[in-house]
């Protein structure tokens, strides 16, 4: 069985052997794990449903996280939108408060799938759940999209650990809109290089973004980042489903992605030693949460 490292790799494959991407990812998978392809489909669906009922949780709840730095925005969007219609329509509107609801569960310690980590959990998700409602699709083939996500997400982290503390949050959430927007294109049938070109046009978009997290926590500004990455994904997906593609390859890409991780200043990756975390706010809301702990 070979095993696909780079997204060069990747497309040779599945073109040689006139495969999807999903197809070779799920080949690769049930190989790596040893399990049939069958249980591979059946954990999948697992984490679909898991996603789900993270949303679902997530809207119905105006709970504050443990800190109380966020919590209620999800809500808050719910309301505002019954009154004030988003202007890009119903899909936004959806793909917008179901990424804020997996984020808002995921700061109050509720159930949530990483992908491909906790603080990016509203991502993929929002866009999955979304497609799924809007246009009626099967859960076998949304199980199909989460396993081209997922062989976006692998390929990255072959080139980069996926860990705002390692490369910043251009390796948590912009990796997340980069599965999301593979996985759109995909369920829009894309074809195999407009749904690499739309994870590598998320991602090359937004390289660069810090990990600054306020008081150390998941929650601001990592929350509502969720809801403009997701958009962020469909934006990418627009643009390569019209076979608008990234100047510079999809590996090359990955390869700065790495790079600038490492010239990326500690202070930036998740240790919350500067950016937002220490603005006069973030130092002040940083004291008030100790007081309390």
């Amino acid at each position: 069985m070979i095993i696909t490292e780079t997204f060069d790799e990747l497309l040779s494959e599945c073109n040689s052997n006139k495969l999807s991407i999903w197809q070779q990812a799920q080949a690769e998978e049930a190989f790596i794990q040893d399990i049939s392809e069958k249980y591979l489909r059946d954990i999948v669906l697992r984490n679909i449903n898991a996603m789900r009922e993270a949303i679902t949780n997530g809207l119905k709840s105006k709970e504050k996280s443990l800190s109380g730095l966020s919590g209620g925005d999800c809500y808050r969007l719910k309301t505002s939108y019954k009154k004030h219609p988003a202007i890009l329509g119903e899909i936004f509107e959806k793909i917008t408060m179901y990424a804020l609801a997996s984020a808002e569960e995921n700061a109050r310690m509720g159930k949530i799938v990483a992908c491909p980590t906790a603080g990016s959990c509203g991502i993929v998700p929002a866009v999955l759940i979304t497609m799924a409602e809007e246009y009626k699709i099967s859960d076998e083939e949304l199980i199909n999209a989460l396993l081209t996500a997922g062989k976006i997400g692998q390929i990255v982290s072959n080139k980069v650990r996926l860990a705002g503390a390692v490369a910043g949050c251009q390796a948590e959430c912009g990796v997340a809109s980069g599965m999301a927007a593979g996985l759109l294109t995909f369920l829009r049938h894309g074809n195999n290089k407009q749904i690499v070109n739309s994870a590598i046009l998320a991602i090359k978009n937004i390289l660069g973004l810090t990990c600054d997290p306020v008081c150390g926590l998941v929650e601001v500004p990592c929350v509502k980042r969720n809801p403009f990455l997701a958009i962020h994904a469909v934006t990418a997906s627009e643009l390569a489903f019209a076979d608008i593609e990234s100047k510079i390859p999809p590996d090359e890409v990955i390869d700065v992605l790495e790079k600038t991780g490492k010239l990326m200043s500690p202070v930036l990756k998740e240790t919350s030693q500067g950016g937002l975390a220490k603005t006069k706010t973030g130092i002040e809301l940083e004291k008030d949460l100790a007081e309390k702990l």
